[in-house]
């Protein structure tokens, strides 16, 4: 592949899925400090948390049926139009999002409105992911392939990055009174503009070589999703196990960390979203180079190394935390996403389109990666707020729950046997 394809595959993957991952992370970043307030109004605040939790939770539920119906397009019909579908699907629902009245204004028809915006974007997520990994790797050269891999994944706290950047703005440039009133809205709605200049670069590119490979022999299953589930079924419970230790720490440290530093340690809001922006900038830099890494050592082996230590920094974590200063918070969750998480995501996009035969590898990674996200992935902060109220606001069960989640994947990742075909092999 010539330097100029390589760079327009590269960033066309990147591009497409740091807005996606945007739009995705705004609703995430003020779950409890508005929505909860002014969209799921109770006279319990535990309660309303809760139910803004199961709006982010709502959507990663929605996501494999999103990654179903866009797999099967992506598998039958190409990448390239479940990249553009996914990305506008998405800009549409988030600018919604933004203009939805308050419950004061019109009542319960302001929670239901939000919640099926949540429901859209995470039809968008559910597809976005599978087709952007393997815009990636389908182009990528067999000695490049993780680090090709990684590329999109980066998309993920690049969104983050924006997204955390987005309300410290708005917070810094509106009084309180203001970015609870319109402040927080804007963010939203500007990231319309984002969308179209993604649909822009998107338009643009053309079919990865596996997929036409695919065509021109006719060897696509005509319901990619039967087929996948008839031959491949252990492989989607290993890749959803897989994707726990993956997604469950991410919403801890980066998006429950934001309501329980608030309301609990009573730290600053602008504050806290300066430490996930920090932590995600870092993590963003570290994401390519493990997945460079794992093109020379492996991609399991890094996993494995990585998950492990989210095991061992459970109970540490909220230690830190527990100091009640911004700098043990920061230092925290630079150690939890940019050292510890960064590996596992890294390799983990790579490692699953590895599992999957090119036939059905869009309906494969997709099924893994997305039933994972909604069983550990956006429950994560819901399980936390609900371990904390429940246990007299004790983080020992949390930290327990971080446990179980990380050794529930590294039993699923040695069980990996990854699927050998020319320019697959054993890594």
């Amino acid at each position: 592949m010539n330097k100029k394809l390589e760079n327009k595959v590269l960033g066309a993957s990147l591009i497409g899925s740091s807005i996606e991952w945007f739009d995705f992370f705004l609703y995430a970043s003020v779950a409890s400090v508005i929505f909860s307030k002014q969209y799921f109004v109770t006279d319990d605040p535990t309660v309303s948390n809760l139910i803004a939790y199961f709006g982010l939770a709502l959507s990663f539920f929605i996501r494999p049926f999103g990654g179903i119906f866009f797999a099967h397009i992506g598998d039958r019909m190409g990448r390239k139009k479940t990249l553009v579908m996914t990305l506008l699907l998405m800009g549409v629902a988030t600018v919604a999002i933004g203009l939805i009245p308050t419950y004061e204004s019109i009542g319960i028809a302001a929670p239901l409105l939000l919640l099926l915006c949540r429901l859209v974007q995470g039809l968008g997520i559910g597809g976005e992911w599978g087709g952007a990994l393997l815009l990636a790797t389908e182009y990528a050269p067999p000695e490049k392939r993780g680090y090709f891999g990684s590329v999109p994944q980066m998309g993920v706290t690049i969104g983050m990055v924006l997204g955390s950047l987005a309300f410290y703005l708005m917070t810094a440039l509106t009084t309180e009174e203001q970015f609870n009133s319109f402040g927080w809205r804007i963010p939203f709605i500007l990231s319309g503009v984002l969308v179209v200049f993604g649909f822009i670069i998107r338009k643009g590119l053309d079919e990865t070589p596996a997929f036409k490979e695919v065509q021109q022999s006719g060897t696509a299953p005509k319901v990619p999703l039967f087929h996948t589930l008839k031959y491949h079924w252990k492989e989607v419970l290993i890749t959803s196990g897989a994707k726990f230790v993956e997604t469950a720490p991410f919403y801890i440290f980066g998006t429950f960390v934001v309501g329980y530093a608030t309301t609990t340690l009573h730290l600053k809001f602008e504050h806290i979203m300066l430490i996930v922006m920090a932590a995600a900038i870092l993590t963003t830099l570290m994401i390519p180079f493990y997945g460079r890494l794992s093109d020379r050592v492996g991609r399991r082996k890094l996993y494995l190394i990585g998950a492990t230590a989210m095991m061992l920094y459970s109970f540490p974590y909220f230690w830190l935390l527990e100091q009640r200063s911004i700098v043990m918070v920061l230092i925290a969750t630079i150690i939890g996403l940019s050292i510890i998480w960064s590996p596992i995501t890294a390799v983990l996009g790579t490692m699953f389109s590895e599992v999957f035969s090119k036939e059905v590898r869009y309906t494969g990674v997709t099924l893994g990666y997305q039933i994972g996200a909604a069983l550990a992935g956006g429950t994560a902060p819901m399980i936390a707020e609900y371990l904390m109220g429940r246990f007299n606001h004790s983080y020992v069960p949390v930290a327990i729950y971080l446990m179980v989640i990380a050794a529930i994947s590294i039993t699923a990742v040695l069980s990996i046997k990854r699927h050998k075909e020319p320019g697959h092999e054993v890594l």
